[in-house]
């Protein structure tokens, strides 16, 4: 496993992957991290994935090319699946998400699964708010969340 490090206007962000892809991309000041044995820095490795995270953050890039293989529970790559049919410069409410996925009644589990992704952005877990479109739980903090919606609600054609 290869990890490495990528500026955005959020922060620092941390990449890791393997041959297979991509498997975490974090706020690197989120949480308090230590390189788990047998990873190892490549400051190469995720050049690809920097320029369209740039691109991302210049309000050109709407999608990812990008190979993503989150680690989770079937039910945690079910929601993990359906956050990314959210549209760009759009939300979902928990329940809809719940309800995306079949279970209306799981808002709560969803949340769980949502709050357990690994791959922030790409996997737009931030699409995600609250009843009445009010702002809730993000790893990064809500000031991130808000900075990601109104980026993509800036965006061209949004």
């Amino acid at each position: 496993m290869t990890y490495g490090y990528c500026d955005s206007p959020i922060g620092r962000l941390r990449l890791a992957g393997d041959d297979g892809g991509l498997r975490h991309l974090h706020l690197a000041d989120a949480e308090p991290w230590e390189v788990p044995a047998g990873w190892r820095e490549d400051r190469g490795a995720f050049d690809g994935l920097r320029r369209q995270l740039d691109e991302y953050f210049a309000g050109l890039r709407r999608h990812f090319d990008v190979r993503l293989v989150p680690q989770g529970t079937g039910f945690q790559q079910e929601v993990w699946r359906a956050l990314r049919t959210i549209p760009f410069g759009c939300t979902e409410t928990y329940a809809g998400l719940a309800a995306r996925v079949g279970r209306p009644k799981a808002a709560r589990a969803v949340g769980a699964a949502n709050g357990a992704n690994p791959i922030a952005i790409l996997i737009p877990c931030h699409r995600v708010v609250g009843r009445g479109g009010r702002l809730t739980g993000y790893s990064g903090g809500l000031a991130r969340k808000q900075a990601l919606l109104d980026l993509e609600a800036r965006a061209p054609g949004s």
